[in-house]
């Protein structure tokens, strides 16, 4: 099976000291670290999506800082491919698509942040482009969302967009699951 790992937006911004820390985002991370070393042990495809935010109104991820930097944890290799997007869908306006297609590449393992933005989105699209997807629900992370005057836990977020995406656009799964599966 030749598949390809997207890593979604984990960048320095989401973590202890950045902008916008996401809700545990440290474990989220390091599932993400998990898959990165075996998918580069294997030699698969791994890509990595870099969300720089545009101005006016933005306060994340902004070009040139230190918080738009990927995190250490999952830092690209110098032969690893960087995909620069500015919309939560990683597709959108970007080179994703065709370089998935140069690769042949059928079979999707999605991970990253914030799973009810750029996860969703991402995955959705990829879905609706044709490729198989499998989103890696515990190295993916987000934030507490308030609506009606109402908090709605990020834990609560997480499982919403998880089970969204179950059925039928990804088979969502942890990232010990994907382990089981040759790369």
């Amino acid at each position: 099976m030749n598949r390809c790992l997207i890593i979604v937006d984990l960048q320095n911004d989401y973590f202890p000291g950045g902008k916008m820390e996401l809700f545990g985002i440290e474990t989220a991370a390091e599932n993400a670290r998990i898959l990165l070393t075996e998918f580069r042990k294997s030699k698969s495809p791994i890509i990595h999506i870099q969300h720089i935010s545009l101005p006016p109104n933005a306060f994340i991820l902004l070009p040139e800082t230190e918080g738009a930097k990927f995190n250490d944890k999952v830092s690209p290799l110098e032969d690893e491919t960087i995909v620069v997007k500015n919309y939560p869908n990683s597709f959108r306006d970007t080179s994703l698509l065709e370089i998935l297609r140069s690769l042949h590449i059928k079979d999707l393992v999605i991970c990253g942040a914030m799973s009810h933005m750029c996860i969703d989105a991402t995955t959705r699209a990829a879905f609706d482009l044709g490729f198989n997807c499998i989103v890696a629900e515990d190295a993916c992370t987000t934030i507490d969302l308030f609506f009606n005057n109402k908090v709605i836990k990020a834990s609560e977020v997480h499982a919403s967009f998880m089970a969204a995406l179950s059925f039928p656009y990804a088979k969502v799964v942890s990232t010990k699951e994907i382990m089981k599966e040759p790369a």
